[in-house]
């Protein structure tokens, strides 16, 4: 009887994977639903003896059992050229095994790291994570070793470890993915913070939108309990409030307060959950760490670029031909990543920018497509790279409409714990709207009155109200408590910066 297999992923549930599968099965093949490798343009990708076929419809099934639809067969999955390029470590069972199997876990090296942990215990696990230098990948970039360390080190008994699996960022997908495809790899990286820390019970909190990676997480603590005890784990799912990706946010969220950020300090190390001190890491992060700990530091520190060591999962999304999960060491360069990797645009137009980092991220046009894709060069060049969701657009986007679209986010997924965010915000896209009118500011009549004496006795001009837009992102930037009113600035500013035009200016 012919295999077949088929992902189980949500986005290639969404294309119509179960549709695909039940016609398989109704044919007489035995149908293995499996984790996706990551092309998400394939989807559903089918693959039978190694082969595969994709985009597949439930019409296409006979004829792959047949042996034909050449105009859909790519030929071997494993040797595409879009998998060929990849220094795979974190998704490296992708596409590969059975998403909830122990077996197949087991069987392609799951469980090595954690069995490494407990044999060189908790100093030397901190050791070899500082000297992997793998920093958080949530977007801080913070070395991960020294957090660990802090919260090894710090009073108090009772110590927890949480996984911010809150993704919230526009274009990724890469957290979604681990924890519908390779889930056990999460829990172990979580089990060997445990082991560094102290830890007794962990949390992962997850969107409530992601309902298919709540059932496969839940399904795999069940399934795992014994392997990781002491350690003990339990899912939280969130609201979908934007802001509770921030540390802090998500830590009130877990507590069952509102998701509002905290001022720090205290840092979460010293003091995170229920007071207690608390490793914070995204999904990402604590992926890395089984690898890390069954290969050693040395071989994930020797890729990369700069101070930005091992491999970034990249995720290609947006106007693009080739959208999907692409995981390199850090260095790739930007043009590399939206051309030669993501085709160009799906629409055939010329790219005109590139917004890396989620919506808090910078647009770059393509004379910054020479970047490397590392933290600090992507800091000198006024963006971030921060979940490293890349999102393409052609030259038809509105880059004025862009920026307002970043005020309006930020105005509608502030937590309102400090001004500068609550408020900068929602003037913002006032300011915005009005360039974009080309009106600027007139006077209320209530200004013009002669004993409103210490009001101005002028509207403002188009220019004026530009220089007002910089003032206030300035403001927003370096007076807000968290990231979401601090980094809206960088779409605002990348916008007005790169395109003028778009906003009346030149």
């Amino acid at each position: 009887m012919t295999t077949v297999r088929i992902s189980d992923d949500a986005l290639a549930l969404a294309c119509g994977a179960d549709a695909v599968a039940a016609a398989f099965t109704a044919a007489g093949a035995t149908v293995e639903r499996v984790s996706s490798w990551g092309m998400h343009w394939l989807e559903p990708l089918v693959e039978v003896g190694g082969i595969g076929w994709g985009p597949v419809g439930p019409g296409d099934v006979q004829a792959i059992l047949d042996g034909g639809l050449d105009a859909k067969c790519i030929g071997p999955v494993a040797a595409h050229p879009f998998i060929m390029r990849q220094q795979r470590f974190t998704f490296a069972r992708a596409g590969k095994t059975r998403p909830l199997n122990l077996d197949d876990y087991a069987a392609t090296g799951g469980w090595d790291g954690l069995r490494k942990a407990r044999e060189i215990g908790p100093e030397a696990i901190v050791e070899t994570v500082t000297a992997s230098g793998l920093r958080g990948r949530g977007g801080a970039g913070f070395p991960a070793g020294i957090k660990w360390k802090t919260v090894a080190g710090a009073a108090g008994g009772e110590k927890y470890i949480v996984c911010n699996a809150d993704e919230g960022d526009s274009g990724t997908f890469a957290d979604r993915m681990v924890m519908e495809g390779d889930p056990f790899m999460l829990i172990e990286g979580m089990a060997i913070a445990a082991e560094a820390v102290g830890a007794q019970r962990g949390y992962v909190y997850i969107r409530s939108e992601y309902p298919h990676a709540i059932a496969k997480m839940q399904a795999a603590i069940a399934a795992s309990a014994e392997i990781v005890a002491p350690f003990e784990l339990e899912v939280r799912v969130g609201a979908g409030a934007y802001v509770c990706g921030e540390e802090t946010s998500l830590l009130n969220s877990l507590e069952g307060k509102r998701g509002e950020v905290r001022a720090k300090p205290p840092l979460p190390a010293i003091e995170g959950l229920f007071g207690k001190p608390t490793v914070v890491n995204n999904v990402l992060t604590l992926a890395a760490v089984p690898w890390i700990l069954a290969n050693g530091a040395d071989g994930y520190a020797e890729v990369g670029f700069g101070r930005s060591r091992g491999t970034m999962p990249i995720q290609i999304a947006g106007n693009v031909k080739h959208g999907g999960l692409f995981e390199v060491g850090f260095g790739i360069t930007l043009g590399e990543l939206v051309n030669d990797i993501g085709g160009g645009t799906a629409s055939g137009r010329p790219v005109r920018a590139v917004q890396v980092g989620g919506p808090l991220g910078a647009y770059h046009p393509p004379s910054d497509f020479h970047l490397p894709f590392d933290y600090e060069a992507f800091a000198a060049a006024d963006g971030l790279i921060g979940h490293a969701g890349i999102v393409v657009f052609d030259d038809t986007v509105d880059m004025a409409a862009q920026a307002r679209f970043a005020m309006e986010f930020c105005a509608a997924e502030s937590c309102g714990k400090c001004t500068p965010c609550r408020l900068g915000a929602v003037r913002g896209m006032e300011v915005i709207d009005r360039i974009r009118s080309g009106a600027g500011r007139q006077l209320e009549t209530i200004e013009r009155m002669p004993q409103m004496h210490n009001m101005p006795k002028q509207g403002r001009d188009p220019a004026e109200e530009i220089a007002l837009l910089t003032d206030l992102c300035e403001t927003m930037k370096f007076g807000s408590l968290c990231a979401l009113g601090g980094f809206t600035p960088y779409p605002v500013m990348s916008a007005l910066k790169h395109w003028p035009e778009d906003f009346g200016a030149t």
